[in-house]
C-alpha cells in the first residue's frame, strides 16, 4: 500500500520543480529582451542567449553529478542563490551599461551563471525523488513538471509579466519565485536538513535583501535609464513589444523606441510633411488612407488636413503607443489630437498580417514603420510586402514608405528602391535634411503602366504647396528633395533585392555608417 507522507513528499517536490521551471524560462526571456533592448539586433542576441544558457544548463547537470550528500541542503542553497542572481540580473545589468561599453559580457555572465545552476535542478531533484519512485515514473515525472512549468512560464512573461511588470520588476518575481521554492523545502522538510542554521541565517538575510530591493530598484533601473538620453526622461514604460521613452529639453520632445529617435518636436515637420504631402498632393482621390506604423498619430494629423479625406486606418502593432498617441498630454498635444478623430479607425495588429488579409482598396498607403533594423522588420521592406501593397491600392493609387537614411546607409536606401520596383512600382526616391535624424528618404510608387519615371518626377515638381497649411514644406522644398548628387543611386544595379527568404536588407542596413551621425 503506498506511504500517503511519502507521497505528499514526492508531490511538494514536484510542485517545486514545476515553480523552477516556470521562473527558469522567464530568466531566459527576461535576460534576452534586456540583451536586445542595450545592444539591439534581438534575433542575434536571443540566439545568443538562449545558446549559451542552454550549454550552461547541460554544465550545470554535468557538475551535479559531483554533489553527492546533503542533496536536500544543496538544493536549498542553489535556489537562494537563484533568486539573488534573478533578482539583481537586470539591475546589476542597466548599472552598469552606465559606465562600461561590456554590457553584453555582463548578461552573458549572468545567462551562464544562471544557466549553470537551472542545469543542476532537475537531476538534484530527480535524485531526491528517486526515494519515493521508481526509475521510469520518477525521470517522466520531474521533466514533465519542470516543461510544464516552461510552458506556464512563457505564458505569463509574454502577456503578463512583461507587459505589467517591465523589466524592473520581472526579475524580483523570478528571485521570489525561487526563494519560495527553497523556503517551503526548508520548513516543510526541516528535520532533515544538515545546516539548518546556515540555512535559517541565509532565508532571513535573503528576505530582507528583497524587502529593501523592490524599493530601490526602480531608482537604480531609472538612474541607468536617464544616463543614456541627453535629456531628462519624462515618461518611460516597457511594452509586450518594445520600450517607449520620451524625454524633454525646455519646451522639446522626443520620443525613442528602443533607444532610437522616432520622432522630436524640434523638426519632425521636416519628417511628416515630406512623407505626407507629396503623395497627397499627388493622389487624384484621397478618400481611403491606410497607415501602416505611425502609431503617435503625426502622420495622421498631416493626414487630416485634406478635407476629402472620409476614412484612415492606422495599423500599429503595440496598444500602448497608439494610447499614447489618444491620451498622453504631451502626445496628443503635437499630433492636434488626431487619433480620436471620428475619421480614423485604430488596428493593433502586424503590418504584413493585416495587409495580407486585407480586402479594402486604398487611395495611399503610407509605410511609416521603424528601420529595417532586424529580419522581423526587413520583411516590412520585402519585395513580397510591396506586391501585397499593390494589390490593394486602387489603380492611380500612391504608396510612400521611409526608407532610411541616403547618406548614412546608403546600400539600405537603394535596396529599399530596388526591391519596390521589382514588386512593380515605378519609384520616386527623395530625401530631406532633419537636424536631429540626419539626411533621412523617403520612396513613393505608383504601378508600373499606369506612370513612366520621368512623368512621376515631373508631377512631384509641379506639386504647388500649401495648402494644405504646412510648417517647412514648399514647391521648393520639394523640388529639391527629388534630386540626388552623384554615387547614391548609381549602384542600383550592384545590390541585391530585399526578399522575405533572403533579408539582405538588414546586412546594407548595420554596414551603414551610422556612427558618423
Amino acid at each position: 500500500m503506498p506511504n500517503p507522507h511519502l507521497a505528499s513528499q514526492s508531490r511538494i517536490l514536484k510542485i517545486c520543480i514545476f515553480a523552477t521551471g516556470c521562473a527558469g524560462i522567464v530568466a531566459e526571456f527576461v535576460l534576452s529582451t534586456l540583451a536586445s533592448y542595450l545592444l539591439g539586433n534581438p534575433i542575434l542576441q536571443w540566439t545568443i542567449l538562449m545558446s549559451l544558457m542552454l550549454f550552461a544548463m547541460g554544465v550545470g547537470c554535468r557538475i551535479s553529478k559531483y554533489i553527492l550528500n546533503n542533496l536536500l541542503d544543496k538544493f536549498i542553497f542553489l535556489e537562494f542563490s537563484l533568486s539573488i542572481l534573478c533578482g539583481v540580473s537586470v539591475a546589476l545589468c542597466y548599472w552598469t551599461s552606465t559606465f562600461t561599453k561590456s554590457t553584453g559580457l555582463f548578461i552573458y555572465a549572468f545567462s551562464i551563471l544562471i544557466g549553470l545552476l537551472i542545469g543542476a535542478e532537475i537531476p538534484l531533484v530527480t535524485r531526491m525523488n528517486g526515494s519515493y519512485e521508481e526509475l521510469r515514473v520518477n525521470i517522466s515525472s520531474v521533466m514533465e513538471k519542470d516543461y510544464y512549468g516552461a510552458l506556464v512560464g512563457g505564458i505569463l512573461f509574454a502577456f503578463f509579466a512583461l507587459p505589467y511588470f517591465g523589466l524592473t520588476y520581472t526579475p524580483i518575481a523570478l528571485g521570489i519565485i525561487n526563494f519560495l521554492v527553497a523556503s517551503i523545502l526548508f520548513w516543510r522538510f526541516k528535520h532533515l536538513l544538515h545546516y539548518k542554521k546556515t540555512i535559517k541565517i541565509s532565508f532571513w538575510s535573503i528576505t530582507s535583501f528583497f524587502l529593501i530591493f523592490i524599493f530601490v530598484v526602480k531608482p537604480i533601473i531609472l538612474f541607468s535609464e536617464q544616463k543614456k538620453y541627453k535629456d531628462r526622461i519624462i515618461f518611460e514604460q516597457q511594452t509586450t513589444y518594445q520600450k517607449i521613452v520620451i524625454t524633454q529639453w525646455k519646451d522639446k520632445y522626443w520620443l525613442f523606441i528602443n533607444g532610437n529617435e522616432q520622432f522630436s518636436t524640434f523638426d519632425e515637420e521636416k519628417y511628416h510633411e515630406p512623407l505626407i504631402h507629396p503623395a497627397m498632393s499627388l493622389s487624384e482621390q484621397s478618400k481611403n488612407i491606410l497607415v501602416l506604423g505611425g502609431g503617435e498619430g503625426l502622420a495622421v494629423r498631416e493626414i487630416l488636413k485634406y478635407k476629402d479625406v472620409e476614412k484612415v486606418t492606422v495599423v500599429d502593432l503595440d496598444p500602448v503607443m497608439t494610447d499614447l498617441a489618444k491620451y498622453n498630454p504631451i502626445i496628443t498635444k503635437i499630433n492636434q489630437n488626431s487619433m480620436v478623430d471620428p475619421k480614423v479607425n485604430i488596428l493593433n495588429k502586424d503590418a504584413f498580417t493585416f495587409i495580407e488579409d486585407s480586402e479594402e482598396f486604398y487611395d495611399v498607403i503610407f509605410v511609416d514603420l521603424p528601420d529595417p533594423n532586424s529580419v522581423a522588420l526587413s520583411r516590412l521592406y520585402s519585395r513580397e510586402f510591396y506586391s501585397l501593397c499593390r494589390r490593394r491600392l486602387n489603380t492611380y493609387g500612391i504608396i510612400v514608405t521611409q526608407a532610411s537614411s541616403p547618406v548614412h546607409s546608403p546600400n539600405a536606401f537603394v535596396c529599399i528602391i530596388k526591391t519596390m520596383e521589382s514588386a512593380d512600382f515605378t519609384v520616386l526616391p527623395y530625401h530631406n535634411n532633419i537636424p536631429t535624424l540626419g539626411e533621412w528618404g523617403w520612396c513613393l510608387g505608383m504601378k508600373k503602366g499606369v506612370v513612366s519615371n520621368k512623368v512621376l518626377k515631373e508631377k512631384v515638381m509641379e506639386i504647388e504647396l500649401p495648402p494644405p497649411p504646412t510648417k517647412f514644406l514648399n514647391r521648393d522644398a520639394i523640388i529639391s528633395m527629388a534630386h540626388f548628387g552623384k554615387g547614391i543611386l548609381e549602384r542600383k544595379d550592384k545590390l541585391k533585392v530585399n526578399t522575405v527568404l533572403d533579408p539582405i536588407l538588414v546586412k546594407y542596413y548595420k554596414k551603414g555608417a551610422w556612427d558618423v551621425y
